[in-house]
Formats: structure tokens, sequence, C-alpha cells
């Protein structure tokens, strides 16, 4: 297939670029600056420049594709307080691959999230289908509206799918989340757990994630949740305690209303009890992820390494 590819050069999309060429298909990736072209055309990918908010070239460079995989997200905007206006970019993107792929058949296949889809217990792919009495409008919530409006589209003859990713998609180079714990643990000389520290996340390793979105553009069916969760939750004292003996810094606990004040930005995110289930999507597409489990990947030492430089 000729696939068209928003955040082709981002972390999971520079992982997806080269998982899809070294199986036969052809990458067009959106490119907004020209480090992000530079990046792709040396992975023997195609690129067309633009960004998320340049809906006609999203449009015309969907209508030219075999299919659609939307990876990127503002993630920029997101954490500096504008989450809602990051969904919002998102939904008109989605909207605009919907219009140029109603009528064809072809597999749309987006990125959304696991973290707080059902808090307290093991999420399945059967939830967060409908948005339910009380549901937020905002925030994750309003990501969650994304991914239903994206399932929804299989009524319009396309083959859409949600790629649920765990708030860890870990690995060498990655800046994301687990980067920003062990930052936190550097300013504040001690790693952090929220409460007794029996909060879970799922977790899943880059390559692992990246094989998961293939999957999906290439068997999918139309209106089709998957769980990118290689691990169904690992405790965030497991996670603090290796960060702490990795950095040489004491690991305690943190009052849940002192979360806030003390990781900042991550507050929220870190006192979720969040864990999630991929049986079904194992079961489905025969997916078996093979990388390293989370603490045992901090246990590399690369994420270390990294934070020095």
């Amino acid at each position: 297939m000729r696939v068209f590819i928003t955040g082709a050069s981002g972390w999971i999309g520079s992982a997806v670029v080269p998982e899809l060429i070294e199986a036969g298909h052809q990458v067009v990736g959106l490119a907004r600056s020209e480090a992000s072209a530079e990046a792709l055309a040396a992975a023997g990918a195609e690129v067309r420049r633009g960004s998320l908010d340049d809906l006609d070239v999203l449009r015309e460079a969907a209508a030219d594709a075999d299919g659609v995989l939307h990876l990127a997200f503002k993630h920029d905007i997101a954490f500096s307080g504008d989450f809602q206006g990051a969904t919002d970019a998102d939904r008109r993107a989605i909207d605009a691959f919907g219009d140029a792929l109603a009528g064809s058949g072809k597999p749309f296949v987006i990125a959304s999230g696991l973290l707080g889809l059902a808090p307290g217990r093991v999420a399945t792919e059967e939830d967060g289908q409908s948005a339910g009495p009380g549901a937020p409008a905002g925030g994750p919530g309003g990501r969650q509206d994304n991914a239903r409006a994206t399932i929804a589209l299989a009524s319009r003859d396309i083959r859409s799918s949600v790629v649920r990713l765990p708030p860890t998609v870990h690995g060498d180079g990655d800046q994301g989340f687990v980067a920003s714990l062990i930052a936190n643990a550097r300013a504040k000389g001690a790693s952090g757990y929220v409460g007794d520290g029996s909060g879970r996340w799922p977790a899943a390793h880059r390559s692992d994630v990246a094989h998961l979105f293939r999957l999906a553009l290439e068997d999918a069916p139309a209106g089709t949740t998957l769980h990118a969760a290689a691990e169904e939750g690992v405790p965030l004292r497991s996670v603090a305690e290796t960060i702490g003996s990795h950095l040489g810094v004491p690991v305690v606990s943190v009052a849940p209303e002192d979360a806030a004040g003390h990781f900042g930005w991550l507050g929220a995110m870190v006192s979720l009890d969040s864990p999630a289930s991929s049986a079904l999507t194992r079961e489905r597409f025969g997916w078996k992820p093979a990388g390293p489990g989370l603490v045992e990947d901090l246990d590399q030492g690369h994420y270390f390494r990294a934070s020095e430089a």
C-alpha cells in the first residue's frame, strides 16, 4: 500500500516508517520542518510538507494514498495547558481525513490513549466505545471523543480503527513520561511515587507498538479498537524504585494532595491507577510483544545516559 502518515518523524512514527517499508509498503510522511523532511527522506519515505492545520494538504494526501495512519498530536500545547486546543486540532484532522476517505473502504488508523480510560480496574478494548453519563468533555476525555468519532467513520465505508497507546511507549531515545519522571527525580533529589505506589500503568516497547500499527493498517476490520499494552500494569512504585536505584537518590512516598506540587504537570497522571489488557488484540491479530518490559528497559541504563546529556 501507499500509506500517508502524520507524525511520521516522531517518537512512534519513526519506528512505524521502517516497519512499513520493510513489509513492502510505500510511505509518504507529513513534515512541518526541514529537519523532519530530511529524517523522513533518509528513512526511505516520500515527504509531503505541511502541518496538522493544513487541512487541504491532509485531504489531498489521503485521497492519493491507499491508507492513512494518523499519529501526530500537538503534545507541545497539550502539556503546556491547552489540551483542549490540541484535541480540537486533532478532531479537525480526523474530520478532514474522513471526508477524503469516505466511500473508499481504505484503512484509517489513529493513535489514542489508555491512561484514565477505566481508572482502578483493568480496561479492555471494549471499554470507552460510548461516552457514558458524566464523561468529561475536555482533557483526555476529549481525545477519547475523537477516537469514538474515528470508529464511527466505519459507517461511511472507511476501514477505521484506533490503537490505544499506554502512557509509556518506552525505548532508547524516549523523551516522554518516564524521561520526565527521571528529570523530576534529579531535580528533587528523590524518586517519588504517589500514596502507597500501587497505581499501575500499562507499558509497551516502541518496536512492539510499531508492529501493532502495521497489523491494524493491514488487517483491522472497520470499527476496531486495539490495545498496545505489552504489560498490563507496571506498579509505579517499582518504576520509582528503579529510577532511585540508578540515580542513587532516596525513594519517597508523596501524599496524593501533594502530587501536583511534587510532580508538576505529571501529578495527575502519576496519581492514576490505569491498567489495561490487550488480550483481545493478541487473540484477534496475533500480536506477540517481544521487546523488554519497562523495568527491564530502565535497567539497561540508556534512560539515565540521556538524562545526563
